[in-house]
C-alpha cells in the first residue's frame, strides 16, 4: 500500500541527527522551557519574518491562546470557514465566543472574501482564515476588510508553514499566526506541538503568560491560564528538521506539479493563486463519486484521505447554531468530492507514477458515472 504520508522515510534520513539532539536533551536534564525551546522560537520567527514567536503544546492551543490574548470571549463572534478541522472552531468555543461561518471559494477551499463583509455584525471581533491544504488564503483582501471593520485577524497556519503571498509568509498578516507541529505536518514533531507568531510585543508577552498558568514570574499568577509548553525534546527534533523545510517544500511542489500535469485534463486539480506559493500539505483532487473511487484506489494499493467529510456547520458539536444542509453549499459539495493523494517529500517517482496510473484508471467517466 502506498501511504498518504510516510514519516518513517523522513526519519531514516535524519536518524543520526535526531539521536544526537535527543541525547543532548536527556543528558542536560532540562526538559521544559529550555535552550531548545528558546532557540526554536527565534529560528521560526526568523524564518517567517515575525518579531516574536511563542512555542506551545499544540496548534489548537495556538489558536485558543491567540484569541485569549486578544480578549475575545463570551458574546463575541469570530468569522471563519466551515470547511476545516474542528480545532479551528474548538478554539473559538473554548474562549466562549461564537463561530460565524462564511462559505469557501470552490477553487482554493479557503474563505470566499466576497462573502465576509455580509457576515460582520456589531458582535464580530475577529476573522480567522484557514490556509487549507497549504494554499494561502487571500490575506491582502482579508486584512483590508479587517482594517475597515476594526477587527483582529488570527491566521490558522496549521497546514501552511512556508506558504507565501508575494514573498510574504502566511502567519504575518494578522495579529497572530498559529502553527501546528503535529507529526504529519510539513514541519512535524514526534508528538504534539504548536507555535504562534506576532509582531506585537505586548501580545507575545500575554501569550507567554497564558501558556504558563497565567503568570510571568514563577508562582505569581495574574489570571487563569493553561499549561501549554512545548517540551525540550520536541523543540530539539523540530530544530533538526527546520533547516530542511525549504527543500521539503520544493520536493512537495515538484510532486504536485507532476500530479497536476497528469490530471489537469480530466479532474479538478488544486489551484495555486498567481501571487502565492502553495506548500501542498495535501494534494487534493475533486472526484465525482468520491467514496467509490476511494475504495477502488485502496484495492489498487493506494491510500487516500478525505479532509474533511463533514463540514463543521453540520457537525453535532455546532448543532446549537441551527444551521442546516444547504447553508454553505460550496463547503458541502467539497466535503462530498475532495480526495487527498499520497504527498510527502520522500515520495519516489516510481511510487507516484503508480498513484497516477491508479487514479487515471479508476476515475474514467464511464466508471464513476456508472456508480451513480
Amino acid at each position: 500500500m502506498i501511504p498518504v504520508c510516510d514519516l518513517k522515510e523522513q526519519y531514516r534520513g535524519l536518524r543520526e541527527q535526531m539521536m544526537r539532539a535527543v541525547d543532548e536533551v536527556f543528558s542536560s536534564g532540562h526538559f521544559i522551557n529550555g535552550p531548545n525551546v528558546k532557540a526554536l522560537e527565534a529560528e521560526v520567527a526568523a524564518y517567517v519574518g515575525a518579531p516574536h514567536a511563542v512555542a506551545l503544546n499544540s496548534g489548537t492551543d495556538a489558536l485558543h491562546i491567540a484569541l485569549r490574548a486578544l480578549d475575545i470571549g463570551p458574546g463575541d463572534e469570530v468569522i471563519t470557514t466551515p470547511f476545516t478541522f474542528v480545532a479551528t472552531t474548538e478554539a473559538i468555543g473554548i474562549v466562549g465566543a461564537t463561530p460565524v461561518f462564511v462559505d469557501i471559494d470552490p477553487r482554493t477551499y479557503n474563505l470566499d472574501v466576497a462573502q465576509i463583509e455580509a457576515a460582520i455584525t456589531p458582535r464580530t471581533r475577529a476573522i480567522l482564515p484557514v490556509h487549507l491544504y497549504g494554499c494561502p488564503a487571500p490575506m491582502d483582501e482579508i486584512a483590508a476588510i479587517a482594517r475597515r471593520a476594526h477587527l483582529a485577524v488570527v491566521e490558522d497556519c496549521a497546514q501552511s508553514i512556508g506558504a507565501k503571498i508575494d514573498g510574504r509568509f502566511t502567519g504575518t498578516y494578522g495579529q497572530f499566526g498559529c502553527f501546528s507541529f503535529f507529526p504529519s505536518k510539513n514541519l512535524g514533531a514526534y508528538g504534539d506541538g504548536g507555535m504562534l507568531v506576532t509582531a506585537d510585543e505586548a501580545l507575545a508577552e500575554r501569550a507567554r503568560s497564558l501558556r504558563g498558568h497565567g503568570g510571568r514570574v514563577k508562582y505569581y499568577h495574574e489570571e487563569l491560564g493553561v499549561n501549554s509548553r512545548l517540551d525540550e525534546v520536541q523543540a530539539a527534533i523540530l530544530r533538526v528538521k527546520l533547516p530542511h523545510l525549504e527543500t521539503w517544500i520544493e520536493k512537495r511542489r515538484a510532486a504536485a506539479g507532476r500530479y497536476t500535469a497528469a490530471f489537469a485534463s480530466q479532474l479538478q486539480v488544486p489551484v495555486e493563486p498567481a501571487d502565492a506559493r502553495h506548500v501542498y500539505h495535501q494534494y487534493t483532487l475533486r472526484v465525482p463519486q468520491r467514496d467509490h473511487v476511494q475504495q477502488m484506489l485502496k484495492a489498487a494499493g493506494v491510500e487516500t484521505m478525505v479532509y474533511y467529510p463533514v463540514p463543521l456547520h453540520l457537525q453535532k458539536v455546532h448543532a446549537a447554531l441551527g444551521l442546516r444542509e444547504g447553508s454553505f453549499p460550496e463547503s458541502e459539495r467539497a466535503a462530498r468530492e475532495v480526495l487527498s493523494l499520497p504527498m510527502y517529500p520522500e515520495l519516489r517517482s516510481e511510487l507516484q507514477q503508480q498513484v497516477v496510473n491508479a487514479v487515471l484508471a479508476n476515475c474514467r467517466p464511464e466508471l464513476v458515472e456508472g456508480t451513480a
